[in-house]
């Protein structure tokens, strides 16, 4: 289950690449803006500033992020990123950081290029860190006494969950359109005393935590704790470095 406090903790960082991703999308007064995965509504209620004329509409699979995003005036519907239809005033279609859990999402974007209108945008940019050290220790953790059993069968995405910019633009100049891909490592200075493991809380732990009792929940964290402080040690200031890699297109159909 998403939380939509626990995602917002790290509002600021998670915020910046949504913008720079928008940034690069040159629509001058599109009709309809979508945002696919729209999490809480936080960012998905600027683009009403940025194109003002337009109808933003938010789309999650989480009933709880939607709730969020509607209690901040946001049009947000639930569903699937795989089951949306771009409607025919579609002229942008966002996704920020949610492509990366829909497997199939390399047709999806294929599929919408062709569905768009010309001229239409596709902007999207998703974590390109599943082999970092944070990572690497849920998948160990996960794998020992007492949560071996109740995480066997988890999907755990590995680094080709998610392309490259070079195969991103590619697949979308095929599919008919100009794009402008790229990637970019952030490194954000975190504060408190697991900073890390409250960030990845947030986000790559959901799947664990829906899966493990409450005790068990509490024991996990307590083995992961060592672990991302050797990969992310604090600083004598208190504060810890966290890189973090993300893969960003900008594709407009022809």
């Amino acid at each position: 289950m998403w939380n939509p406090e626990v995602y917002l903790a790290f509002a600021d960082h998670r915020g910046r690449p949504f913008f720079d991703l928008v940034n690069r999308v040159a629509a001058e007064a599109p009709r309809r803006v979508v945002d696919l995965g729209c999490g809480p509504g936080n960012l998905t209620e600027t683009l009403s500033g940025r194109w003002p004329g337009a109808r933003v509409q938010g789309w999650d699979s989480s009933a709880e992020m939607v709730a969020a995003a509607t209690e901040r005036g946001v049009h947000a519907r639930l569903g699937g990123i795989a089951d949306w239809v771009p409607e025919p005033d579609t002229d942008v279609v966002i996704s920020n950081a949610a492509l990366q859990w829909v497997p199939e999402h390399r047709e999806l974007l294929v599929r919408w290029a062709a569905q768009l209108a010309p001229g239409a945008w596709i902007a999207f940019q998703v974590p390109g860190n599943f082999d970092a050290p944070s990572h690497a220790a849920i998948r160990e953790v996960a794998r020992r006494e007492p949560f071996a059993d109740a995480l066997r069968d988890m999907p755990w995405r590995d680094a080709d969950v998610v392309g490259t910019p070079v195969e991103y633009a590619g697949l979308l100049t095929d599919a008919g359109c100009t794009v402008d891909a790229w990637e970019t490592t952030y490194v954000h200075e975190l504060a408190g005393d697991t900073p890390v493991l409250d960030w990845i809380t947030g986000t790559a732990l959901t799947q664990v935590k829906e899966r493990l009792t409450e005790p068990a929940w509490q024991r996990y964290r307590e083995e992961i704790i060592p672990l991302l402080a050797r990969a992310y040690p604090r600083r004598a200031d208190g504060h810890t470095f966290f890189p973090f890699r993300r893969v960003f297109v900008v594709a407009q159909t022809r």
